[in-house]
């Protein structure tokens, strides 16, 4: 069996929305327009299981649980950086 050792960058935030890698943001995007993991799946030509990975990582860097809570982050970041 393989493990993977994953290290930061040196100067990368390890919480919060810089933290994400830049395809977990947009898969934060495409949730937070309404999409579902189907659909974001289909947009971004990724299985729906990737989709769910990738929130499954967000959701922990951001210390959130929901959908909800998922789609406040994006809006208010958008709102503070337009």
């Amino acid at each position: 069996m393989r493990h993977r050792h994953w290290t930061s960058l040196p100067g990368k935030a390890v919480t919060g929305w810089n933290s994400l890698t830049s395809t977990e943001q947009t898969v934060a995007d495409l949730v937070a327009q309404g999409l579902n993991n189907k659909q974001v799946a289909a947009r971004m030509d990724i299985s729906p299981h990737t989709v769910a990975h990738h929130l499954r990582q967000a959701s922990r860097k951001l210390s959130i649980a929901s959908r909800v809570e998922l789609t406040r982050i994006a809006i208010e970041r958008t709102a503070h950086h337009p």
